[in-house]
């Protein structure tokens, strides 16, 4: 049993770092897409996850397409501020791909124009245009293992 945590060219190493820990505490995977904006052996991206990596399935892909291809039955969930659900409004299932974009663009817009029914966001005020992006998949990820019932965690 495990959810997907997928990071779209993601460029900070200590977000990546972040998410990578998380994953770790959930046995959640996480699936890179390159071109990364950091060198996996980037200190920073080490000092983040601290000493969990060994316990992260990290999978690396050249695109998205190559990624939806190796998971062809695979059901994404796209998380960007456009969406016009939020991520409560969806009831997630074991084996689910939660996608977060980089951090200076979010999901390019060609795949957010053919998912449109998989696009979600996490309400906030308009005070900020974005939530950090380790914060933003810790909460998309707690919510589909609280509707799982936290599956084999204590």
């Amino acid at each position: 049993m495990a959810f997907n945590i997928v990071l779209h060219e993601p460029l900070i190493p200590a977000n990546t770092g972040n998410i990578a820990r998380t994953c770790a505490a959930t046995g959640t995977r996480l699936h890179l897409i390159r071109p990364l904006g950091f060198s996996t052996d980037d200190r920073v991206l080490k000092r983040a996850g601290l000493d969990y990596w060994y316990a992260v399935d990290i999978r690396y892909y050249d695109s998205i397409e190559e990624l939806w291809a190796r998971y062809p039955d695979g059901r994404f969930f796209y998380v960007e501020t456009s969406g016009r659900k939020f991520y409560t409004d969806f009831e997630f299932q074991d084996e689910d791909f939660f996608v977060f974009g980089k951090e200076t663009k979010g999901i390019p817009s060609y795949i957010l124009e053919e998912n449109k029914d998989r696009v979600m966001k996490l309400p906030m005020s308009d005070v900020t245009r974005s939530l950090n992006l380790s914060n933003s998949a810790a909460i998309v990820l707690y919510e589909g293992l609280r509707q799982l019932g936290f599956p084999q965690m204590t």
